[in-house]
């Protein structure tokens, strides 16, 4: 251990019907070598098992809070209620059917404390439906700017942590959008004029189902093309050009993104 674990960390993670895979995201936070947090989910109306388990899993371990939305609003807003909750000093961020490796919250809090960072993410893997490795590796350039993740949306939620000490909650109150809130609150912070550093660390894995490839590809573009334009407010012109150089660079990733 670099230093005591004296900041509490605040793990941000939305859930609606996910009891397959929220027993096991918790899991890989109990196993985290950083013990300094709290974990809290947010329901958004599941009907399934999730709150159940979610309930027998907090009787056991007091660290683990639930609660509970009256009204289906979601993600980015459970995100939201999740952060407006939070009392620890850094908040990351943890969606129900993903994974972190064991020493992602030392490591990243480390990284962050040491260099005087208040936006970081990490490298992470992708994973299929069943948690398997699809042999894809997706890893951080050293920093992310403002102009830089419009053209190249390498942040994901699984690997981000802010350090609410130098980047206030305000800007990580998330659009009231259905798609893309993530991408559009990591914006919001680049845009104050933070800097996202990266740590090119494989210390999380985001699972990917293949189910509707080409459904998803049209959706997650038109997302782009409405954050561009709607949330962002960027000229025709210039929104153009980011579309395509977003558009390259996904191509690029799905063909030679590195395989180990």
């Amino acid at each position: 251990m670099r230093y005591t674990q004296e900041f509490t960390v605040s793990i941000i993670t939305p859930s609606w019907n996910s009891e397959g895979y929220i027993k096991d995201t918790v899991q890989s936070v109990q196993n985290q070598t950083y013990k300094n947090w709290e974990m809290i989910i947010v329901d958004d109306c599941s009907t399934d098992r999730t709150v159940e388990i979610v309930e027998n899993i907090a009787k056991t371990d007091s660290r683990v809070k639930i609660l509970r939305q009256e009204n289906n609003l979601g993600a980015g807003a459970a995100r939201t209620r999740g952060m407006q909750s939070a009392s620890g000093r850094f908040i990351a961020y943890l969606d129900a059917d993903d994974i972190w490796k064991p020493e992602k919250l030392e490591k990243q809090v480390d990284f962050m404390i040491r260099n005087n960072y208040g936006f970081s993410c990490t490298s992470y893997e992708v994973i299929d439906n069943d948690g398997k490795s699809m042999n894809k590796y997706v890893h951080m350039l050293p920093k992310v700017d403002y102009i830089g993740f419009l053209t190249n949306n390498l942040l994901q939620t699984v690997g981000i942590m802010v350090d609410t000490d130098k980047v206030d909650k305000k800007y990580l109150v998330m659009p009231d959008i259905r798609r893309r809130q993530d991408a559009a609150t990591w914006l919001q912070i680049l845009k104050a004029g933070f800097v996202c550093y990266g740590i090119d660390e494989i210390l999380a894995e985001y699972r990917r189902t293949e189910g509707s490839l080409s459904s998803d590809k049209f959706k997650a573009a038109k997302g782009v093309w409405s954050l561009y334009r709607d949330i962002e407010n960027l000229s025709l012109p210039f929104s153009c050009y980011c579309f395509f150089r977003y558009a390259v660079l996904a191509v690029w990733k799905r063909l030679y993104i590195r395989r180990m």
